[in-house]
Formats: structure tokens, sequence, C-alpha cells
């Protein structure tokens, strides 16, 4: 099992929300719910916040506010005023953008521990995406101000905020090269090459995986599509699939489908 696997897994065990729901007035006085409280004894298994001094993960608790959202609900708008950072607690999440012909295209999918909403905190710029939930979610939310603080006076955030950015460059270079495949089922199959994970034993899996519906909207095209490629490689032995996961069984047949030599 990788560690991003190994992190996600735990944070969904550790972070889940209890069955009761925060109580709006509670809130607004500053009183914590039983489930604020629940969630705030397992901040340090959020990456970003793992290693804070003790001083700032108070002004953290202290500022927190946990929001519940249903699925299908718009948890940020695009254009809105970048005034938190925001936390993944449970479920799912996508980002998506929408094009000028009015089509919604999915960015990247996010999961327990990931943070959000983070380029309009640290350039005061409006929201540059929306962010629908693919699932019920608990997020919470971290004013500008304490996140700014938190960017600029604690070594370890600022560490891994620049790796995050990194990589989110890199992320989505490769994302923009996908889209510029013709070819609709090699796209998606360098899709599905893109989201997985090698685990032990050599085994490569995409964990997680997004309905047909949301895999059409991030690659642009249709969902009768995306269920005929996956079914065409089921029936090669290349994939194997499950209900939220797929095993690649032959991920060297894979690449030569990417590379157009299938």
């Amino acid at each position: 099992m990788t560690s991003s696997t190994k992190r996600k897994n735990d944070l969904e065990k550790e972070l889940a929300p209890s069955p009761l729901v925060p109580d709006p007035a509670a809130v607004a006085a500053n009183e914590p719910t039983q489930q604020e409280h629940e969630v705030q004894i397992h901040l340090r298994k959020i990456p970003l916040l793992a290693n804070l001094s003790e001083e700032d993960m108070q002004r953290v608790k202290a500022n927190l506010r946990i929001r519940e959202y249903a699925k299908r609900d718009v948890v940020l708008q695009k254009g809105a005023p970048g005034d938190s950072l925001l936390f993944l607690l449970s479920g799912s999440l996508q980002v998506i953008d929408v094009t000028e012909d009015g089509r919604a295209i999915g960015l990247r999918m996010l999961q327990p521990g990931d943070f959000f909403g983070e380029i309009a905190v640290i350039n005061g710029s409006m929201r540059s995406a929306s962010v629908v939930a693919l699932t019920p979610v608990l997020v919470a939310l971290l004013p500008r101000t304490i996140a700014l603080h938190m960017f600029t006076h604690s070594p370890s955030v600022a560490n891994q905020m620049l790796r995050f950015l990194a990589e989110k460059v890199q992320r989505d270079s490769e994302f923009r090269a996908l889209l510029s495949i013709h070819n609709t089922s090699r796209r998606i199959f360098t899709f599905l090459n893109l989201l997985k994970e090698t685990k032990e034993g050599d085994v490569h899996v995409v964990e997680n995986l997004p309905t047909h519906q949301d895999i059409a909207n991030m690659i642009n095209t249709s969902r009768e599509t995306v269920t005929r490629a996956l079914l065409a490689l089921v029936q090669q032995g290349i994939i194997k699939k499950g209900t939220h996961r797929i095993t690649i069984i032959k991920p060297d047949e894979l690449q030569k489908l990417i590379q157009g030599n299938g």
C-alpha cells in the first residue's frame, strides 16, 4: 500500500463525521459541537497541519469552522472572494471549470486530507474554479488571515505548500497534454494511467474511481464513450473493474494502447 493511499484510508477512518449534525447556533456562539470536537482532535492527521507548533495549532482550532454539504452541492463558486483555505475532511469533491459554451470540465478530484482554495488565499483574488461535492462531504474552513499567518510563520507548512504547488503545475501540464490527444479512447486510457498507484507487489490500481459521467466531464467526452472504452479493456483482460476501483492487470498492454500501438 502506498503512503498516499494509507493516508487517505486513515483520514477516512479518523475524520469520518459523527451522525450528529452541527448546531448552527452553537457554531455562531463559538461553542464547539461534539462533531467539531471530534474533528479538532484529529487535525494533525491532515498533512498540511501535521507539524504545526502547538501555538499555531491552537490558533487554527480557534478559527476553524466546519460545514457539511450534500452530494452535488457547490462548495466553492468560481468568481467568489478567496476568503478562506478549505480542507476536505470526509467524502469526495471535484474541481470544475465551465467553458464559454456552458460545458462543465472536471479539473481534478479531491480526497480526505486535501486542501483547496489556496491560490485565491495567497494572492487575494477571486476563486478561479468551482468545487462540487461528489458525495456528502465535511469541509473545514480557515479564514484567509489565519492561513496567511500559517504560510509565513510555519516552515513545515511553507515547505509543503511549495511542494504542492510544484506538483500541481506538473499535474496540470500532464492534464493539458492529455486533453490534446484527439483519439478519445487513447485519452481515456491515458487518464487511467495518470490516476494509477503502484501498490505492494507491483500491482497497479486506480482507487476511488470517479463515475463514468465524471470521467467524461474531466476529459471532454461522453459517458457512453467512457463505458465502452472501459468495457473493452475488461474484455481484453487488461483491467479488472470493481465498484470504485480498477486493477490494471496488464500495464504493458495499456501502455501500447496509450501509444497507439494496440
